[in-house]
């Protein structure tokens, strides 16, 4: 193997799918009906909405300090309980100062903050077990650094929806300097009303399991979850093959149409991975299920990549975890890449109504399967002030 190769040498996962691999494995590959996301009036009391919440208790953060407690470290806590052996073992061989930590987020401790303003406009002060660091976008990766004893490089990312797949990428470029041997990288986010009530801002929330490329989509679904991945040098079963980065600086929110920017990072992804467009597999889709941005991916998508390769939206599963959903989009992929003796395909649920504006892609069936174990896999992310990101994996 190159010097240059990157390995994703082990996954910890937690989403609205479940916790864990295999409970995640086999709630996404439920081909009789879609799993995780589901109706939710605990978040915004009076109003249902479909989310993708994380059901199940989480790990205590009491042996930390209170700056560190927070539900989205809870969820990265969760996702590294399960990578804890290996990261350990890749510790002690290459020493704590040559193991880093890159992770995204988009909320961060803003739950927490919420909250905390809620108790101080009824009683006039801060509640116990509250401190403003906890919001600050910094906590994930000193959360990481502490529950691990990683002393090397430690940062966050936040782009928004594009966050822990950038993470992935400068993870890797951290790995290609030399300067640590393993990176913990991923992300998480946690479901607040501060985040839901913004999109509904936007009118851009379905109150129903999102429709992604359908011609009766409205909206999304959020979500919250965590994915982490120790990234080595060392082989392991699933390669980081390439990554594509563009700014399109367009509009804040909306895409810019004709997906320039997108198309831009899906050839470098290709072009970093040394593959032509005809060599990926599958394609896992951003698919937000709003209106605009459904149109250009699937242009975007169209152009790059043509109109053949198999692909499907994960989001009507496990939400749209925002800053999160990049890694836990390569965790699905990771997924389908590795224990899937039959080759299934992560399924693409909607309603099959096909929407006559936008190039035909082809989407995944439930209970599709591959004709043989994927090679090449990509998974887009498309976020806020067009900010894209590209991965592109390969079986080791």
């Amino acid at each position: 193997m190159s010097g240059d190769a990157i390995f994703l040498n082990r996954l910890g996962i937690v989403c609205a799918l479940g916790d864990g691999v295999d409970e995640v494995r086999a709630a996404m590959f439920r081909a009789d009906a879609p799993q995780g996301v589901a109706p939710n009036d605990r978040l915004l009391p009076g109003q249902t909405l479909a989310l993708g919440a994380v059901a199940g208790p989480l790990p205590s953060l009491d042996h930390h300090p209170v700056r560190l407690h927070g539900r989205n470290n809870a969820l990265l806590r969760a996702a590294y309980l399960q990578i804890h052996e290996q990261v350990q073992q890749a510790i002690e061989r290459h020493g704590p100062s040559r193991v880093a930590v890159v992770v995204g987020t988009s909320t961060s401790g803003i739950g927490e903050a919420e909250q905390a303003m809620t108790h101080w406009h009824r009683h006039g002060q801060w509640p116990d077990g509250f401190h403003y660091v906890q919001q600050e976008i910094g906590s994930p990766s000193r959360f990481l650094a502490a529950e691990s004893g990683a002393r090397g490089p430690a940062w966050t990312i936040s782009t928004a929806c594009s966050s822990s797949a950038k993470a992935m990428a400068s993870a890797a470029r951290l790995l290609r300097s030399g300067l640590v041997d393993a990176v913990i990288t991923g992300g998480a986010d946690s479901l607040c009303a501060f985040t839901v009530r913004g999109f509904m801002a936007l009118e851009s929330v379905s109150v129903e399991r999102c429709n992604p490329f359908s011609a009766h989509r409205h909206g999304i679904n959020i979500g919250e979850g965590a994915a982490l991945f120790l990234m080595t040098r060392a082989p392991g079963p699933v390669r980081l093959l390439g990554w594509g980065e563009t700014a399109d600086a367009h509009h804040i929110s909306a895409p810019e149409p004709q997906g320039i920017g997108a198309i831009d990072a899906i050839g470098q992804a290709l072009a970093r991975a040394k593959l032509a467009p005809s060599q990926i597999d599958y394609i896992n889709l951003h698919g937000t299920a709003t209106p605009q941005n459904d149109a250009m991916e699937s242009r975007a998508v169209s152009a790059a990549l043509g109109s053949e390769v198999p692909a499907s939206a994960t989001k009507p599963l496990t939400g749209h975890t925002l800053g999160a959903a990049g890694a836990i989009e390569a965790g699905l992929c990771w997924l389908a890449m590795t224990d899937n003796p039959t080759h299934l395909l992560p399924p693409h649920w909607w309603d099959g109504a096909v929407d006559p504006d936008l190039p035909p892609l082809a989407f995944v069936a439930p209970g599709a399967t591959a004709h043989r174990p994927l090679r090449h896999v990509l998974s887009q992310s498309f976020a806020f002030g067009g900010s894209n990101a590209v991965l592109v994996f390969g079986g080791a």
